[in-house]
């Protein structure tokens, strides 16, 4: 399974955020294809069901080939929507809807195939000889050419993984959030070979200085050893592990893109990643 070592997240890109116009959202893929970001990561349900359809006409106005870019979806999480007969938030994971979702989700893109396909969120009432049969069927008729998921843990992956292999998981993690770090599913990760991408990779810099001052102080500090920016320290914090983790960003700026970017060349020392470590969590690792 492959993707860009920076995959460029779409939620934002309409309804949800900046609203963007078609030719706009053209101009956005080519500026990320421009610095090498050729991954990108939809749901079914952003902009309330309406991002796909218009990042899909912007794809086809760019003239872009498909085989340069990869295109990300998600599905099984049901929202109440104007569009859909949903009267409570929940989760649909039956084979005919993963099928006519996938589908759904590669005519929105006007794409022949999706590079990737994951189940959003995990379900109390999954029944995984559906799934499985349903990514099987999609995979036959090369609808989509990996499977993986999000928000999952361990041994929910490899529960689903005894019927059908689990090639990619999207995640919270950051220098905020170091969960991953120190539990066992990027360990997990790499036993499996599962590709691994980061949804909010920043950790809410932003807002440090209120949420952890500590963390806040040591990248502070750390950003000007380094002679870089603070957003650049997150990405490389997340660069440094083995599994080789893909961060999902929200952005729309092709300076911050850039930017960005830039944070995959810093070589953390082993002590300065400690450093991250402990003051994201509060006190030394045992």
């Amino acid at each position: 399974m492959y993707t860009s070592k920076l995959v460029q997240g779409c939620m934002t890109w309409g309804r949800w955020g900046k609203q963007m116009s078609t030719r706009q959202m053209a101009s956005q893929i080519e500026d990320c294809l421009s610095l090498g970001v050729t991954t990108f990561d939809h749901a079914d349900i952003y902009g309330d069901y309406t991002t796909e359809a218009e990042f899909g006409k912007a794809f086809t106005e760019s003239k872009i080939k498909r085989e340069s870019i990869q295109l990300i979806s998600k599905c099984g999480l049901q929202l109440p929507s104007s569009t859909r007969d949903n009267r409570v938030k929940h989760y649909q994971y039956d084979s005919e809807y993963i099928i006519a979702q996938a589908e759904r989700s590669i005519s929105n893109l006007n794409c022949e195939y999706l590079d990737a396909f994951l189940l959003h969120r995990p379900s109390p009432l999954m029944n995984l000889q559906e799934i499985a049969k349903s990514i099987i069927y999609l995979k036959e008729q090369e609808k989509i050419k990996h499977f993986g998921v999000s928000n999952f843990t361990t041994q929910q992956i490899d529960l689903l993984g005894s019927y059908v292999e689990v090639e990619g998981h999207q995640l919270q993690c950051s220098l905020n959030h170091c969960q991953p770090f120190t539990n066992d599913i990027l360990h997990h990760h790499l036993s499996k070979q599962i590709l691994t991408m980061a949804w909010s990779p920043l950790g809410g810099l932003d807002r440090l200085h209120k949420d952890n001052p500590p963390l806040d102080k040591a990248l502070e500090e750390m950003a000007a050893r380094y002679e870089c920016e603070k957003v650049q320290l997150a990405i490389a914090f997340l660069n440094q592990h083995p599994i080789g983790i893909r961060p999902v960003l929200g952005t729309t700026q092709t300076k911050r893109l850039k930017v960005l970017k830039e944070g995959l060349t810093i070589e953390l020392s082993l002590q300065d990643w400690f450093l991250i470590l402990e003051a994201s969590r509060g006190h030394e690792v045992d």
